[in-house]
């Protein structure tokens, strides 16, 4: 008997349940039809804390379903619920009405008897929030090009009265003028702003004869930006390449295209990073390594930067320590005036190891600190810029490519480097066009080829590749 009674109070302690429930479960059932009954006489029809009366009355029914109290019991909570929804009609307390039906429907109402009561319900809302007057503001703030507004008024009065034909022609046209919006956003190149409306139109009527030509609309502009950032990453242009993948991704954040994206983008300025740390360029570099790390701050190519750029420093400093003071300074002073001679020569880049970029890279692995050499560093961006002016204005196509190609590996990340690139091209076709003219077919063959690497959306490039292919 002791070992009994022990294993009770253990199951009294470990449930918290009242003996009587274990002992009788019918007094649980019990207790939950008396609480509904007394919620239910107090007007308590439904609660989240589970004290209202269909709650209690649910419980019951499932702890004893064989007991046909619980089921009367919902019967007249469902009955209340469509009594109180009737009151609250009356007294114009809409939000509360919609509440109460709501739950009379859950509770299996006769459909009719509930359909009823939510069509006096609209009427009464209806004639209560001025059908008339919404109806005019909407017209006005459609003239006034305010669609927004107009299509909110719009809507709340086809919510109120869902035949209204004034109201449902004027919510039409107004998708209609959202939607010629959003082409027009499109086709000057706003994807953002032409996806927002034509997410607003589908949000407001998933129908809209219109929507489907625009929604194709948008993803032809979505595919033609994802093409375009693929073309600039393929050309090293990341600022431009990056940009267009993180459009993608704000119009859609799963869109796995652009992810992966982004992370090539940041495996090209890591591999930057890496090749300015061979050459010394420690700053490039560390400019490089950090826009990929902000990137892709785990990615293995990221880390392999990291690692190379340390290691060009260490090596670096055992360079410049193996040589005697005096006679780094020497080399400095002569690797900086063979820089300047090669600038002047136009060999900017080229013949490797005796352009003035090489000749630079040289005098800062030899002497990174030295004033001079910082002076030259600074000096040389801005020479390629106006090498490249001079010699874009003299037609001198070729050379302006060179100063380009120069101004590109100063600064990769450059953003005028856009504008230039565009202005090269149509120069291209301009003096290819010129010398096709003239029988040149060899030289118009290599512009055409010069003008698409440069840029393949340049004005004038699909005439002008006609031409050649005539030619």
């Amino acid at each position: 008997m002791a070992l009994l009674a022990a294993v009770v109070v253990l199951a009294l302690v470990l449930f918290r349940q009242p003996p009587a429930d274990l002992v009788w479960p019918d007094m649980r059932v019990q207790r939950l039809l008396d609480g509904g009954e007394s919620a239910l006489a107090q007007g308590r029809l439904s609660a989240a804390d589970g004290s209202g009366a269909r709650q209690q009355f649910e419980a019951a029914q499932a702890l004893d379903s064989d007991r046909g109290e619980a089921r009367q019991g919902l019967a007249r909570v469902a009955a209340a619920a469509l009594a109180q929804a009737r009151v609250q009609v009356r007294e114009n307390r809409f939000d509360e009405a919609r509440q109460s039906l709501a739950l009379a429907r859950e509770l299996q109402v006769p459909r009719a008897t509930a359909d009823a009561l939510a069509e006096q319900l609209r009427q009464r809302e209806s004639a209560r929030a001025g059908i008339e007057g919404m109806m005019a503001r909407a017209g006005a703030a459609a003239k006034s090009g305010d669609l927004d507004t107009a299509l909110s008024l719009y809507q709340r009065v086809v919510a109120l009265q869902p035949t209204h034909t004034a109201a449902l022609e004027g919510r039409e046209d107004v998708l209609s003028d959202l939607l010629q919006q959003a082409g027009q956003a499109l086709a000057r190149g706003d994807l953002a702003a032409g996806a927002a409306l034509i997410s607003r139109v589908r949000r407001a009527d998933p129908g809209q004869v219109e929507l489907p030509a625009a929604e194709s609309s948008l993803a032809r502009a979505i595919d033609a930006r994802r093409r375009a950032a693929d073309q600039d990453l393929k050309r090293k242009r990341l600022v431009q390449a990056l940009a267009g993948y993180r459009l993608l991704q704000e119009l859609d954040p799963e869109d796995a295209g652009a992810r992966l994206g982004i992370e090539r983008v940041a495996t090209a300025h890591a591999q930057q990073a890496a090749r300015a740390a061979a050459d010394f360029d420690f700053d490039a570099a560390r400019q490089s390594l950090d826009q990929a790390r902000a990137l892709a701050p785990r990615a293995e190519v990221v880390l392999q930067a990291r690692q190379a750029l340390q290691r060009a420093r260490q090596s670096q400093a055992r360079l410049a320590s193996s040589v005697p003071p005096r006679e780094r300074a020497r080399r400095t002073r002569a690797l900086l005036l063979e820089m300047d001679q090669a600038g002047a020569r136009g060999d900017w880049l080229t013949p490797p190891g005796e352009s003035a970029y090489d000749k630079l890279r040289a005098a800062q692995a030899l002497s990174p600190e030295d004033p001079a050499v910082k002076r030259a560093t600074s000096r040389l961006l801005p020479a390629t810029l106006a090498c490249f002016e001079d010699e874009l204005r003299g037609n001198r196509v070729r050379r302006a490519r060179t100063c380009h190609d120069a101004w590109q590996t100063l600064e990769p990340a450059d953003p005028r480097l856009a504008d230039a690139r565009s202005r090269l091209a149509q120069k291209w076709i301009a003096v290819g066009g010129e010398r096709l003219g003239a029988g040149d077919v060899e030289f118009a063959a290599q512009a055409l080829r010069e003008a698409r690497g440069l840029d393949g959306n340049a004005p004038g490039l699909a005439e002008f590749g006609e031409r050649v292919r005539s030619a």
